[in-house]
């Protein structure tokens, strides 16, 4: 392409995305149309993939084609093994993606469209873009190892053994809440659970259709499984009307039990059978659905009814949850602007299947963009909606109360206006009996996807169609990062074992790979089934804790990730990971400090504790509890989640002061500090950086005699 030609293609997308920052931050008192939320944002993303991320790869990182990645050296089928980029792509977003993009946007709307807006864009272009890529530069350098075990490496045995311990304990929290999330979204639900269930067989015969039956032909088997998965889909709903509902219909023991099952086979099981393929072919219908949620919008052309900076952004007193904008609003949108847990795939299974370092920046700053894009979708989504509607399904029944009169009333109280019958309409337009209190934010999604489709598809008649899809959709979302995040969760403890016990090390040792397999899924299982049996027990106690936790986890990988710049002679380049880990370091402390001190009984865990201690003093029962029993759970659980913030915290803190006394070391004597690198092994094989192979890139797949655009072995 003629430069002129770049130059103008380039010109005319930053205008695109300045003309809709322009008129999402000026614009007040006047209808703003949603399109223009889309703009900034791919734009911004179009500038930030193209510019900044090639900067860091070519410049900062110095990729390199030619030397061999742990996949390719270590190729052993089961954990180590080259993967298509595209597949690995869909594998790595598909992991990454869980419940944060859909519902921390959600709730953040709280706060108005704008501050939500901001951090998403500007949160992913320069910090957690740039998390996931440089982690999974530094693990590809180092054989795959887990970022806890990275730490340990670089940063010493004092500072990575809180690292190590605070990582592990935050992933199995995370974890936890992923699978309650996925419960909660499919109890009762026999189209969602037919569905997701029937993506496990599809993945396995995409699994063995490239393994054995056509290597390399991944447009073939991408077909078959987009035509399958739309079976599955069309499946579920004849399913949810047929006499083989109730077989489908379980109940959150029974999901449950199958998620704990699922989990464990999934992770030990070779990567290339179901994890990546499944992965892969959930991508279509994620991306799928974000995509046609995005023609929907240029077609609505819906407006944003929620104000651009609401009242509660200030005053802290929201009642979706508690907390001024600084510092909450950046902790509670995590994943789609800035996520620990990502940081936990980039140095678990994606750097084990990348076939070349060149094509880190597609896969670690590609699929976070693609997920920033889903936080965005979700935010606007929840922005569309009257503002009244949105409060009453995120606030508690305790704010609003339990009927529709008594909602529209507290509704009043907040600055809103809904009446009885309009919320009584909308629950009715998705055929459901209420919308009360439907916290949590993804039955808000719904709404709002919902809203916006049937507007551009099908009219109001469609509308519950696409709220139930909706809901398929989210549980399809969060499923396949709890999968990953399992196998992550093994790499991680036999890194850990491996210190003491060296036949650990080999991540596929079969005896290791069971034993921890089963030690992770039983943890996050044993939370997972006590929330369930009780409402404020197991996960539920954690849930918290979540934001703060993954947030905090970000922190680790930054530092981990600066060390490494400067012990690797890239101290000019430290900015890159040094900026956003100062701001991530300084709202997640922040955050940590108004947790544990708080004196608000709605934002303070230990001043939440003293309200219902006293309470039970008096003999009152106070919401959410519903007896003196719950009230004790209550102040059990303020209590621990006040501990686990503080001593998070102060793990954190340990792992920063380590990193700088590293870093310190490591300038004044940097022949002292060599970062612990494999060396480097030529490698044998070609495959293109991006999607699309360039013009050299063809020609060097041409030469090597090879025709497919997959990445393969030369051909000696």
């Amino acid at each position: 392409m003629p430069a002129l030609t770049r130059v103008i293609i380039w010109t005319a997308v930053a205008l695109i995305g300045a003309a809709g920052w322009t008129v999402l931050a000026l614009a007040r008192g006047e209808h703003v149309s949603a399109a223009w939320m889309l703009a900034a944002a791919l734009g911004s993303y179009a500038i930030g993939y193209r510019f900044y991320a090639r900067f860091i790869a070519t410049r900062v990182l110095r990729v390199d084609a030619t030397r061999a990645t742990p996949a390719e050296r270590l190729d052993n089928g089961v954990d180590y093994h080259p993967t298509d980029r595209r597949v690995l792509l869909g594998h790595h977003f598909a992991a990454i993606a869980g419940a944060g993009p859909l519902v921390g946007p959600v709730l953040a709307a709280q706060m108005g469209y704008l501050p939500g807006t901001i951090w998403i864009i500007a949160g992913v272009v320069f910090a957690g873009g740039v998390q996931d890529m440089v982690t999974l530069f530094f693990s590809v350098r180092r054989n795959g190892r887990s970022l806890g075990q990275m730490a340990r490496d670089e940063i010493g045995p004092f500072g990575g053994a809180a690292a190590l311990v605070a990582v592990f304990a935050i992933m199995i929290i995370l974890l936890a809440v992923l699978g309650l999330v996925v419960v909660n979204a499919l109890a009762g639900s026999p189209w969602g659970t037919f569905s997701i269930g029937m993506t496990i067989p599809i993945a396995l015969l995409m699994g063995g259709y490239l393994r054995w039956l056509r290597p390399g032909r991944i447009s073939e088997v991408s077909l078959i499984g987009i035509a399958l998965l739309i079976l599955a889909i069309l499946g579920g709903h004849w399913v949810a009307d047929s006499s083989w509902a109730a077989t489908f219909t379980l109940s959150p023991k029974a999901l449950t039990a199958w998620m704990v099952g699922y989990g464990f086979v999934a992770s030990i099981l070779p990567v290339w059978t179901l994890l990546a393929p499944r992965d892969y072919l959930s991508t279509f219908m994620k991306i799928g659905t974000v995509a046609l949620l995005a023609v929907g919008v240029l077609i609505a052309l819906p407006d944003l009814k929620m104000q651009a900076i609401t009242h509660f952004a200030s005053r802290g007193d929201g009642p979706v949850f508690a907390g001024s904008l600084f510092p909450f609003v950046f902790i509670t949108i995590a994943c789609g602007a800035l996520s620990g847990f990502h940081a936990l795939i980039s140095s678990g299974t994606t750097p084990k299947m990348i076939q070349k370092e060149t094509q880190v920046r597609m896969i670690g700053y590609g699929a976070m963009l693609m997920e920033s894009f889903v936080g965005i979708m979700a935010l606007l989504a929840a922005s569309v909606l009257d503002p009244g509607l949105y409060l009453a399904m995120n606030a508690p029944a305790g704010v609003i109360g339990k009927t529709v009169a008594t909602a529209s009333h507290a509704v009043a109280n907040l600055g809103y206006t809904i009446t009885p019958g309009q919320l009584a309409a909308a629950a009715h337009a998705v055929q459901e009996k209420t919308l009360l209190s439907r916290t949590g934010g993804a039955p808000t999604l719904a709404i709002g996807l919902s809203t916006i489709l049937a507007k551009a598809f099908g009219g109001a008649s469609m509308k519950a169609f696409w709220y139930h899809f909706a809901i398929m959709f989210e549980a399809l979302f969060i499923l396949t990062a709890l999968d990953a995040g399992t196998r992550v969760g093994r790499f991680m403890l036999q890194d850990t074992l491996g210190n003491v016990i060296k036949p650990f090390k080999r991540v596929s040792w079969w005896p290791g790979l069971v034993l921890c397999s089963a030690v992770v899924v039983a943890l996050w299982g044993w939370f997972l089934w006590s929330g369930v049996k009780d409402p404020l027990g197991g996960v539920n106690q954690l849930f918290p804790l979540f934001g703060i936790a993954n947030q905090l986890l970000a922190a680790v990988a930054l530092a981990v990730c600066t060390v490494l710049l400067v012990k690797s002679g890239r101290l000019k380049w430290a900015w890159v990971t040094g900026v956003p880990l100062v701001w991530d370091a300084a709202v997640t402390l922040t955050a940590s400090w108004q947790k544990v001190f708080s004196g608000d009984k709605k934002l303070g865990f230990f001043a939440q504790r003293s309200t219902y201690q006293d309470a039970i003093a008096h003999g009152k029962v106070l919401a959410p509890a519903k007896s003196m029993g719950d009230m004790h759970t209550v102040v059990t659980n303020s209590t621990v989640d006040g501990v686990l913030s503080a001593v998070f915290a102060v793990l954190i803190v340990i792992v920063l002061a380590d990193a700088a006394r590293v870093c310190v070391a490591a300038v004044r004597r940097p022949e002292a500090h060599r970062p612990q690198e494999t060396p480097y092994v030529e490698s044998r094989y070609v495959a293109p950086a991006g999607l699309v192979a360039t013009r050299a890139e063809r020609a060097e797949l041409a030469e090597a005699g090879l025709t497919s655009e997959g990445g393969q072995r030369r051909r000696e």
